[in-house]
């Protein structure tokens, strides 16, 4: 519809799949297979519900009526009930069982839990992606010299493989933090209104057992070891704060290396991908604007906000619960798996084809090597009979006179500057032969192949490339 808002997150930004998890379907049909797994493990555990029922309730979880969901919703006001009444008018055999000694948190509270764990998993493999394309990468690339910075000021020469490796770094901590969440998400199980399952000592006559063996059967069947050993009404709200942590995380790493590729395509060092028939501006027709990353540094931003509501909505949980955590949750915790979700994408799309122009890189590191040079140039020439600190004198005298004749758009004459000084010692050729930027890459490429080495467990199995990556 054209004549209603849509979020971007689905019209513009996130994955088919994700889409789908967050998806009313997937999310009502999660609560009816919750409502037929509690019917069985109460069938099973000798509560009056019939295998006949139960079959009944399996028969019927994706034929869901939504207008006569919405119909009851509006009279009665209760999402969950309304939801109840439309499963018994499909199942009628069963109805007078579905959510027997259940709260609605049974169903919205496992199924959120459901639905983020399978999120989390889905992003990891994303993760895994884009660390599997700066790999491949940083392996083609690890001894190709470039000028290094800090403070965006020219620094001692890298190698643009052992840089991809920083941006590495950053994500397989996010990878650690996803691996954290998902290992540490439990089951909520059927607990009652307040956590005590006061219900469910009355339907099974005080047998704490069986009430047990029901909790591990339903959390079996959706893949889950363990329940929360104590609960209010709701699973604790902090596990959404780890989950939008985690979320936050690779937001930073994102924003850390799209920014990053972003001022190496202003000097047009590294580029990311460009497309044959791609319009850089609508007036400047010659530009090449950096538009993907500039995408993943705006929708970090949303994200890393957007994190910012779970810790809020843990702080407030009165006592066993309160709902002013719903709507909030309706809307932070969705939006932050969408908007992780399509920030992966574009790094993977970005990653899988990232141009590096190597002529630019050497002429760029080219014109500051004199300077990078001159503590190499010093030792030389103590080795000659030099006074290293007379020599530090010249070589700073000469290294000012050199950039503030470059500040007026002349060429860095620094090399023949030192030469023309007696005390120095070397000739501008013997100079000249010791300013090869490879030489002053250090462990560079090393560094590359351990680390590389080193996380090569995590990546087996894993395609570099953009995989069809529509952005």
């Amino acid at each position: 519809m054209t004549d209603r808002y849509e979020s971007p997150l689905s019209t513009r930004y996130a994955s088919e799949y994700m889409l789908g998890l967050f998806s009313s379907d997937t999310r009502y049909r999660t609560w009816r297979r919750l409502w037929t797994a509690l019917a069985r493990a109460e069938s099973e555990l000798g509560l009056p519900v019939t295998r006949e029922q139960v079959a009944e309730l399996e028969a019927h979880i994706d034929d869901i009526d939504y207008e006569c969901v919405r119909a009851r919703e509006k009279e009665v006001r209760h999402d969950v009930m309304a939801h109840v009444y439309a499963y018994g008018l499909a199942a009628p055999c069963a109805a007078g069982i579905i959510h027997l000694g259940a709260t609605s948190c049974y169903v919205t509270d496992n199924a959120d839990l459901i639905i983020y764990r399978d999120g989390l998993r889905y992003l990891r493999g994303e993760l895994l992606g884009v660390i599997s394309n700066l790999a491949e990468f940083a392996r083609t690339y690890k001894d190709v010299p470039t000028l290094g910075y800090t403070h965006y000021q020219p620094a001692q020469p890298v190698t643009v493989g052992k840089r991809a490796t920083l941006w590495m770094q950053d994500l397989l901590s996010d990878l650690h933090e996803i691996d954290f969440a998902i290992e540490n998400i439990k089951f909520l199980g059927c607990r009652g209104t307040t956590g005590t399952e006061a219900s469910f000592m009355d339907l099974f006559d005080g047998d704490e057992e069986r009430i047990d063996a029901m909790n591990r059967m339903i959390a079996g069947e959706f893949g889950f070891e363990k329940c929360f050993s104590v609960c209010g009404q709701t699973y604790p709200r902090k596990v959404d704060a780890r989950i939008l942590n985690a979320l936050s995380s690779i937001a930073q790493s994102c924003y850390r290396m799209a920014n990053d590729i972003r001022l190496l395509q202003h000097d047009r060092q590294v580029e990311e991908p460009f497309e044959k028939d791609q319009i850089g501006s609508s007036a400047m027709a010659y530009k090449r604007n950096p538009m993907r990353c500039e995408r993943i540094c705006s929708l970090a931003r949303y994200l890393m906000a957007d994190a910012a509501n779970a810790p809020m909505t843990a702080s407030v949980q009165w006592m066993e619960r309160t709902l002013d955590d719903s709507a909030n949750r309706r809307i932070s915790m969705p939006e932050g798996f969408l908007t992780a979700d399509a920030l992966l994408r574009l790094a993977r799309n970005v990653t899988g084809g990232l141009r590096v122009n190597k002529k630019i890189i050497d002429r760029t590191i080219r014109e500051y090597m004199p300077f990078m040079a001159t503590e190499n140039l010093l030792m030389e020439a103590v080795k000659r009979g030099g006074d290293r600190q007379q020599l530090h004198e010249i070589i700073r005298r000469c290294s000012m006179e050199a950039t503030a004749r470059m500040k007026e758009g002349e060429s860095c004459d620094l090399l023949s500057r030192l030469a023309a000084e007696p005390d120095f010692l070397l000739s501008e050729d013997e100079m000249q032969s010791l300013l090869e930027p490879s030489l002053y890459t250090g462990r560079c490429a090393s560094q590359v192949d351990a680390f590389l080495d080193e996380i090569s467990p995590l990546l087996k199995g894993v395609a570099a490339g953009q995989t069809e990556i529509d952005v």
